[in-house]
């Protein structure tokens, strides 16, 4: 088998999420741990027994989500996996930087701070209510692509998320948004719908972000990764630490190309993908991408105990 793993991006969070996994690995609860020592505050306390509302705050999320995922790898760790065994690495937007610290190209430390300033970057970024995104459900990417070029008259309008090919996510000034989704239900698509986020990411409106994180990622020291990452931006492999930077700032208001990340996974044998981490959204994108690659949720001590390996 040839196997990837991949970390979810925002939406994922769960109250609860990596409690398990923390009291059963003394390694996943040290990644908790690193990450309040890093942002100088309780975060565990806030994904354990939190308000739901307050972990969803991006800010919150972001290095909630990453430390999610670094405590089950953690916890395979512990039973003997190592990554080095992966052909590649890849995360869903904030997911990439969670590759990033599985791959050692950041320590969990950094990837924690550069997801809170990440977070309150792209909130601050654009006003609460100017901008909004919305999933397109039932067109290609093309067909969304050029619909969101037609909703432009009203605004910045960009295909933010290709996830699947029933599943493109935009982006952009809310009347934009809103004309593309009456376009695109004229299209045919199966539904079109406004997500409940606090902000548009990744179209053109996080500039001010893209700017900032641009600084922020000059104060860190990047690391060749041992397992290659496979870059939201290019969807295709990325080892040269100022390659990489230059495509994180990139991908704050660039299109997540993950569709063609995994088709990309697979025209290079990849028969096997562990999502690690909270949830299993990316493995359903997986699965409507390439039916014939086999799937594996790994965010619980009993994951780990029943994957083979």
């Amino acid at each position: 088998m040839v196997r990837a793993l991949v970390c979810p991006g925002q939406g994922s969070q769960s109250i609860g999420m990596g409690k398990l996994l923390a009291d059963e690995y003394s390694s996943a609860k040290a990644v908790f741990e690193e990450v309040d020592y890093a942002l100088g505050e309780n975060l565990s306390s806030l994904i354990w027994d939190g308000d739901i509302e307050e972990l969803t705050l991006t800010q919150n999320a972001q290095p909630a989500l990453m430390a999610m995922s670094l405590a089950a790898l953690r916890g395979l760790e512990s039973e003997g996996f190592k990554t080095e065994s992966c052909a590649y690495l890849a995360g869903h937007s904030l997911g990439e930087y969670s590759a990033l610290a599985m791959s050692k190209a950041i320590s969990v430390s950094d990837a924690a701070r550069l997801l809170r300033a990440r977070g309150l970057a792209m909130q601050d970024a654009v006003p609460v209510g100017v901008g909004a995104m919305a999933a397109i459900l039932g067109l290609n990417f093309a067909t969304v692509q050029s619909l969101a070029s037609e909703a432009q008259a009203a605004g910045i309008c960009q295909a933010a998320n290709d996830n699947d090919p029933s599943q493109v996510v935009i982006s952009g000034e809310k009347a934009a948004v809103e004309l593309a989704i009456e376009l695109a239900k004229n299209l045919g698509a199966k539904r079109a719908i406004m997500l409940p986020v606090s902000a548009p990411f990744h179209c053109e409106l996080m500039a001010p972000a893209a700017e900032k994180m641009k600084i922020e990622l000059e104060t860190i020291k990047i690391k060749p990764p041992i397992v290659p990452i496979i870059s939201n931006v290019s969807a295709q492999t990325v080892s040269d630490p100022t390659q990489i930077k230059k495509l994180l700032v990139s991908q704050v208001t660039g299109s997540v190309r993950w569709r063609e990340s995994v088709i990309w996974m697979a025209k290079n044998k990849v028969d096997e993908i562990w999502e690690v981490g909270s949830g299993k959204a990316l493995s359903g994108m997986i699965r409507r991408i390439d039916k014939n690659i086999d799937l594996k949720n790994i965010s619980s001590p009993e994951d780990i105990k029943t994957v083979k390996f």
